[in-house]
């Protein structure tokens, strides 16, 4: 085992210990889109354990430092992105700055809050990626303002078609420190789910709205 897939296993161990990530799928969790699904993640639970979130943020920094060597900025994806962004450029002695979804409707209307210089270099940290939409939106904002975005870090991504095409059309590259299949390997091994909810958490990632609709025609 290589020290990306331990790392990768290690932390979606901590994730399902802390209850980070949740699985169910007799009584599944509906996201903001209104889609049933049988995993909900909430990275910002790790920022309350001290060593999980050290964690979190030395594999980071070594990520960054391997593919990209030091860029001259770290931006964080609001919100989930801010505090692990924060802890990254803190560690690398690098200015932050972070990216909100849209425009604010009043004030200056800024959707990037701090300094951000045309030709600056800059890597991009994010808590999770879904269809990676949300998490494009600030990569095509830093590139408005000039600024050479070298990739995309995130503690953990679902791993879904969409997010792979959606990523691959914005020619970003997308680092992860876990995915749903290493979640899927820990789980099993630690006896978290049951065959047949590996069954259905394999259909769900597989097409998640037919999985959905599926459910919710029950």
């Amino acid at each position: 085992m290589n020290h990306k897939e331990d790392t990768a296993l290690t932390l979606a161990a901590l994730l399902l210990q802390i209850k980070a990530i949740k699985l169910n799928t007799t009584n599944p969790f509906t996201w903001a889109s209104g889609m049933r699904s049988p995993i909900y993640c909430d990275n910002r639970i790790t920022l309350s354990y001290h060593k999980i979130r050290t964690f979190i943020r030395q594999q980071f920094v070594d990520a960054i430092l391997d593919h990209y060597e030091k860029p001259d900025l770290i931006a964080g994806v609001a919100t989930g992105g801010i505090a692990p962004g924060v802890l990254v450029a803190q560690e690398l002695g690098l200015p932050f700055a972070y990216i909100r979804p849209d425009k604010k409707a009043h004030g200056l209307n800024n959707q990037i809050e701090g300094v951000v210089e045309a030709g600056q270099s800059v890597v991009v940290v994010e808590d999770l990626v879904s269809t990676g939409g949300s998490s494009l939106r600030a990569v095509e904002a830093l590139r408005e303002r000039d600024a050479n975005v070298k990739g995309m870090l995130a503690i953990f991504s679902y791993g879904l078609a969409v997010a792979e095409e959606n990523f691959r059309a914005a020619q970003c590259e997308l680092i992860t420190l876990t995915d749903y299949d290493t979640l899927l390997n820990k789980a099993i091994e630690e006896n978290y789910i049951t065959d047949s909810d590996i069954r259905s958490l394999i259909r769900w990632r597989m097409d998640p709205d037919v999985w959905s609709d599926a459910f919710q025609n029950q």
